[in-house]
């Protein structure tokens, strides 16, 4: 019998990439030429922040036909195949950016490393924890530029909240609380389905990959965030981010104790990933930070329209970011205070005189009073942290100098929310090691 296209593609797996030659690194004079592998909407939305950063787009795969003829309309020229080996096969591809279903981004960013392409990546940088040994490994191996798609890590709002800790704004940080809460359909990725979907115009075998064979059913293709088998739910679409930016901001590498709960409430769809997911974890104290809890929260049915944000609770204050920084400031009071109405009047004499002679009362005066502030740090009208993201990786390609969201520091925010999920399905408390990123038994 002919073996099928996913065959092939799994054979293919288990051999070395044809194609080993090096990319020669571009000049400081050059554009940085690009190719585009999986052309869905976060795809391209890379691709236009890629170019306005200074790169060129000289190629794009995909599984769906329709988004090849578009990525031609849009950029005339460009090379386009459904099969990204092709894209790697070529010499004039600089770097390649990964927006395809989670489910392939290790395999394509290994094959892409070894191919001596450089890899914009998008988050989560895996699906499964076992994935990211292999990803770093690759990097280190390769020598290649290796960043995920996580643009807070480029952001100045997030530099600023991170100088604002680091100096002590708000005191010792002792609790995070992080949310994302969507109230529409398309947030909740009810995508829209093109009305040619069929397996004339779609490379099925090539879309499901390692994932298990199930008849043609164009909803998991478009809608593939709401099934297990290609995406990583709420935990790796959107704690990833929010893991992202509280690692940069802290200094934190991950949690040592990860429990998740939530459920399907809304959207019955045929999904088979929670709607509303609620995350609490442990971080341990380090020569860097003090130990702190971080809670979690998606909610896709809040009745709200779109928030996100973070809370950071310290001793002496709080910080909020969100489209800026603010620091509130709320005195403690001067005295700890008492309580001693159940003591016997003679004790509560006796108490009150030992507390006076400590806390000798003192009468009001303006110096006295102490400032209950907010401070707010705003970014540039119109900033967009996107493109610095593209900014720093097209300025790595270019320097050979790492970036800050390499492998490790990717893989230091997907395995936290990958194993989110594993604590979700499995109904259990998970154990992590934050050093060696691996899942305790």
């Amino acid at each position: 019998m002919k073996p099928s296209r996913r065959e092939l593609l799994f054979a293919a797996a288990a051999a070395p990439l044809a194609v080993q030659a090096q990319a020669q690194t571009p000049s400081a004079n050059d554009h940085v030429q690009i190719a585009l592998i999986g052309a869905g909407g976060q795809g391209m939305s890379d691709v236009r922040a890629s170019i306005l950063a200074g790169s060129k787009l000289v190629a794009v795969a995909d599984v769906y036909d329709g988004r090849l003829t578009r990525s031609k309309e849009l950029w005339p020229g460009v090379f386009s195949t459904r099969d990204y080996r092709e894209v790697l096969a070529r010499s004039d591809v600089d770097a390649v950016i990964i927006a395809t279903p989670d489910h392939w981004h290790q395999k394509i960013s290994i094959d892409a490393m070894n191919a001596g392409k450089d890899v914009y990546c998008e988050k989560p940088m895996v699906q499964r924890v076992g994935d990211g040994q292999d990803v770093i490994a690759a990097e280190q191996r390769t020598g290649r530029i290796f960043q995920v798609g996580s643009q807070r890590v480029s952001s100045i709002i997030y530099q600023k909240a991170k100088d604002l800790l680091a100096a002590g704004a708000i005191g010792e940080l002792n609790l995070v609380e992080a949310w994302w809460d969507r109230n529409d359909a398309i947030g909740a990725w009810q995508y829209s389905i093109p009305p040619d979907a069929s397996p004339q115009t779609i490379d099925w075998d090539s879309f499901l990959g390692r994932a298990p064979q199930v008849p043609f059913e164009p909803v998991r293709l478009f809608r593939w965030r709401n099934y297990r088998d290609y995406g990583t739910g709420v935990a790796g679409d959107l704690f990833v981010h929010l893991f992202s930016g509280m690692h940069f901001v802290t200094g934190s590498i991950g949690p040592t104790r990860v429990y998740a709960t939530g459920g399907l409430r809304f959207w019955k769809d045929g999904r088979d990933v929670p709607d509303v997911m609620l995350g609490l974890y442990d971080y341990p104290q380090t020569d860097r930070t003090p130990a702190f809890n971080l809670s979690l929260r998606v909610n896709f049915v809040d009745g709200a329209g779109e928030t996100s944000g973070f809370r950071f609770v310290g001793s002496e204050g709080i910080m909020w970011i969100g489209g800026d920084v603010t620091i509130s400031k709320q005195p403690r009071p001067s005295e700890p205070g008492y309580t001693i109405d159940t003591f016997a009047k003679t004790t509560q004499d006796e108490f009150l005189k030992q507390y006076r002679e400590k806390y000798p009362p003192a009468r009001p005066n303006a110096d006295a009073m102490q400032p209950v502030s907010e401070t707010h740090y705003a970014p540039p009208h119109g900033y967009n942290d996107h493109l610095d993201h593209h900014r720093n990786f097209l300025a790595a390609v270019r320097s050979r100098k790492p970036v800050v969201e390499n492998a490790t520091f990717g893989f230091r925010a997907a395995g936290p929310a990958v194993v989110s999920n594993v604590s979700f399905f499995e109904r259990r408390m998970c154990e992590w090691d934050p050093q060696t990123m691996t899942l305790k038994a």
